[in-house]
């Protein structure tokens, strides 16, 4: 079994290998949303027109859970808990997610839209590629100055400044499309992820 391999089959179900890293005689297998096409896939499944609540994770589980058994490992997710397993501390150790100029993750290939449906833990230590280099080495970080009410920046996460502003007569720009900063990140904009499916999670974080 290679990494390639376990990529090939995630890619199959929509979800598409975002890291991985050994984590004692284990390899830990990140997997996030394989775009673009995700929000095709995850729209059509019984869990989205079932209408019961959180049909995103539910999905998440049914696939990963799938993807373990046939790799003969464990699935984890980030809603096991508590205690909860270190999904932020994986990235950063995976080589392929860093820490962003807004505290953010930010992923090499998603961007500032990274976000880790779950995870497989697999016996043994597979081999991994080198890791590729932070993005934000050699970016002028939009994300910065993006955020129409400074909510984010190099101190940390403002949730009540964001929250105001979602609930504002501006709000329609971030609930609509997604977070300003996250959208302003030149790697997420090539990432091909939906403004639907971010209105998805906006409305999620933020119901009202």
């Amino acid at each position: 079994m290679t990494l390639a391999h376990l990529t090939q089959e995630a890619r199959a179900r929509q979800l598409d290998v975002f890291g991985a890293l050994h984590d004692g005689s284990d390899t830990v297998i990140l997997l996030g949303p394989f775009e673009p096409g995700f929000w095709a896939r995850f729209t059509d499944s019984a869990e989205f027109g079932d209408g019961l609540p959180d049909p995103m994770d539910r999905w998440s589980k049914s696939v990963i859970s799938d993807l373990a058994a046939r790799w003969g490992g464990q699935p984890v997710f980030p809603s096991d808990g508590p205690p909860y397993p270190p999904f932020f501390d994986w990235a950063l150790r995976s080589g392929r997610a860093w820490r962003s100029p807004v505290t953010l993750l930010v992923h090499d290939t998603a961007g500032l839209w990274v976000s880790f449906r779950g995870a497989v833990r697999l016996p043994g230590r597979l081999a991994l590629p080198p890791a590729p280099n932070c993005p934000c080495d050699t970016c002028e970080a939009p994300c910065k100055t993006a955020c129409p009410v400074d909510a984010l920046s190099d101190a940390g996460y403002h949730t009540e400044k964001c929250i105001d502003h979602l609930n504002s007569a501006d709000r329609a720009g971030c609930m609509g499309s997604g977070c300003a900063a996250r959208r302003a990140c030149p790697v997420s904009r090539n990432y091909g992820r939906l403004a639907a499916q971010s209105a998805f999670h906006m409305k999620a974080f933020n119901p009202r």
